[in-house]
This record gives C-alpha cells, structure tokens and sequence, in this order.
C-alpha cells in the first residue's frame, strides 16, 4: 500500500468514523476563533472553552481588544497557562488587523503569520476554517498519527503540512484534521493504545500490518 493509498483510505475511515467533525474551539466569529486557537497553545480545549465566554462576554469588538488593558484579559485567562504572552499576543494580533488589514482576519497564511503569536498551526486552522482553503493542522495529535498510521515519517510539524498537502485531497485537508484529533482523544492514545478497536488497525504500521 503506498502513502497516497494509505492517506485516502485513512481520510475515508475517519469521514465514517467521526462525520460531524468541527473545531471543538467554541467561537462566533473569526477573530474569536483566532483568540481561541492562541489560547489552545499547552491547554486542553476543554479549558479554553470554560475561559473564553468571559472573555467574548468583556470584549466584543475588535477595537475592544484594542483598547484592552493587558492585566484585564491576563487575570480572564489566566488559568489558560502562559497568560502574560498570550494577553499580549491577543492585543497585538487585534492591533496588526486593524492597522494592516482593515479590520478583517486575513484569508491566507502568510498575512497570518503576521500576527503576534501566529504559528502554521494557528494559521492553517483560520484559513481552513474560516475560509474553507486548503489547510493541514499539524498539532500534537497530528504529527503522533500521521507517523503510526504511516502517513509520513517524519516529526516537523512543517515538513508533515507539506507532505499531507501533497497526498490529501485539498478539500478534505481541514476536516481530516478535526478528525484525527477525535480520534487521538478516543483511540490512538498518547499511552494505551486502543488498537483492538481502531477502524485503521488493518492497515496501521504501527501495528504491524502490510508495512
């Protein structure tokens, strides 16, 4: 079984397996979910969706965060971990969009990565999301599966963006990666593995099977 193969068959699994998948980021606009996202960095999702109504609740407006007092949104989102950069990081990002883009998230990664406190990941997932453009989120649950599974072989989250945009389907790329979180979180654990009820278990290298 080749990559390609074993890519397409991998996307077609999950599709069944998890149909509904979406960021599991609560957000109503897309500088929220740009807020979210940069609060997701070493914190579950699970957390961020408990601090970030407060937030959207206090802050409303893009010139809001504008005018924010950083100690203000540093105690909001404080239990979020790394709250001192990533107040700053909120700040900065709201400024750099309404200075240098007209209010308006920009639509591409490479105006994204602009913007204080906006890596790839960060990147790919606005411009997948909010803009339904080809993307690959290359998280922690991305990089460990696409390497069991087979995908690619190799760690750097950059290096697996490029080498998934070359076997995914473009329009398949965002939702996939929504799914392998899902399926990250139920079965292909960090630790104890649920190989005996993982729907890729036939064709998995990691257990083994038509490497």
């Amino acid at each position: 079984m080749t990559k390609k193969e074993r890519t397409l068959k991998a996307v077609s699994v999950l599709e069944k397996e998890y149909p509904d998948a979406v960021c599991s980021l609560n957000s109503s606009n897309a500088f929220e979910l740009l807020v979210a996202v940069r609060l997701s960095a070493q914190c579950t999702d699970a957390r961020v969706n408990i601090v970030t109504p407060a937030l959207f609740e206090r802050y409303k407006t893009l010139d809001d965060y504008c005018n924010a007092n950083v100690e203000d949104i540093e105690n909001i989102i404080r239990s979020c971990g790394l709250y001192k950069s990533k107040a700053l990081s909120i700040i900065g990002m709201a400024r750099k969009i309404r200075d240098d883009f007209a209010g308006e998230v920009p639509d591409n990664i490479d105006d994204l990565l602009t913007l204080p406190g906006v890596g790839r990941k960060i990147a790919n997932l606005i411009v997948g999301d909010v803009y339904g453009k080809e993307s690959i989120v290359v998280d922690t649950h991305m990089i460990r599966i696409s390497n069991r599974i087979g995908l690619v072989n190799v760690k750097d989250p950059e290096k697996i963006e490029y080498a998934l945009k070359k076997i995914i389907p473009s329009d398949k790329g965002s939702d996939f990666c929504h799914r392998v979180v899902l399926f990250g979180r139920d079965i292909c654990k960090v630790r104890k593995l649920e190989c005996e009820r993982c729907p890729m278990a036939e064709f998995c290298k990691k257990v083994g099977v038509n490497k």
